[in-house]
């Protein structure tokens, strides 16, 4: 069972059966992703105990009351026709018309992107949708995904038709970028402190090596007391007990990503010595361009 801020991500259960049939037998939800409407609370009921029965496959449920109002799921390997590898599966989704704009399937498809790349060590997850089916196409670019290709005549057996697909993916890396920026991007905010000290115009996170993401800020003043942000997230970091960087990333005044300055550098050696050049930086966001810290730095002044 998985939870977020308004859902609770919970295996399928045969009580569910009447929800289900509730509003997967309305025509605008399932025919768009390729499935037939369902046509009796008894099919609902087969349903559950056959494609919803799969070992990654929850119902969507609102804290509220615990009451299915759509599906989500990973489909693993055997399970998916977009990937034979063990490592990658599919993610799948659907929600209830009564629910639609309200972001509760990209906030459901973050938990389960999440548990895709930090429990089940999944390096790719993939995702598809039919021509036409925009809020499906929405929720993929709401959630990272990178278009992959697109296809003309592609077979969807359970309705009899040919339709235009297309597909996408995000990788563990892709993933672990995004959420650094976000999370950068959200403390960066340039204010004047006082007559002497500014800060906010430059933002970093940092994320170590068991996953969890530090930020900072830059502090400027009219001394050498300033600090830059990647130190400053790499401070806090250290504040939380760890001290292993596996990712840095700054966003710079003008919004772009770059590399950490020499002292920022300096300091990331020192920590690590003996595993530094393994660091990842991002130096352009948009073009998904990365340099390891060894290549950054490739002579130590430390022998």
């Amino acid at each position: 069972m998985l939870f977020t801020e308004r859902l609770i991500l919970r295996p399928w259960e045969e009580s569910d059966a009447e929800d289900l049939f509730l509003y997967a037998s309305d025509p605008v939800i399932g025919p768009p992703a390729g499935w037939p409407a369902l046509q009796s609370v008894g099919e609902s009921l087969e349903a559950i105990r056959g494609v919803l029965s799969g070992p990654e496959c929850c119902a969507v449920c609102l804290k509220t009351d615990g009451r299915a109002i759509g599906a989500i799921a990973l489909k693993l390997r055997g399970e998916t026709d977009l990937t034979e590898r063990e490592d990658e599966c599919e993610l799948g989704y659907w929600i209830g018309k009564p629910f639609w704009g309200r972001g509760l399937i990209p906030e459901a498809a973050g938990e389960l992107l999440r548990r895709a790349f930090e429990d089940l060590g999944m390096r790719r997850v993939w995702c598809a949708y039919y021509e036409g089916n925009q809020k499906s196409r929405r929720v993929q670019e709401k959630c990272g995904f990178r278009p992959q290709w697109t296809r003309e005549g592609v077979d969807v057996p359970r309705l009899g038709e040919k339709r235009t697909g297309h597909v996408s993916s995000l990788t563990r890396d892709q993933w672990q970028w995004d959420r650094m920026y976000a999370a950068a991007k959200a403390v960066r905010k340039e204010r004047r402190v006082s007559d002497y000290v500014t800060c906010g115009e430059v933002s970093a996170a940092v994320l170590s090596r068991s996953g969890r993401i530090y930020t900072g800020v830059c502090v400027d003043t009219c001394s050498t007391l300033g600090i830059c942000a990647e130190r400053n997230a790499i401070f806090n970091m250290l504040t939380n007990g760890e001290q292993e960087i596996a990712k840095v990333l700054a966003i710079l005044p003008d919004g772009s990503s770059g590399a950490p300055c020499g002292a920022c550098r300096e300091l990331m050696v020192q920590l690590m010595p003996g595993t530094y050049r393994d660091v990842e930086i991002l130096m352009d966001y948009e073009r998904e361009e990365t340099m390891t810290l060894g290549e950054l730095t490739p002579a130590w002044w430390i022998r």
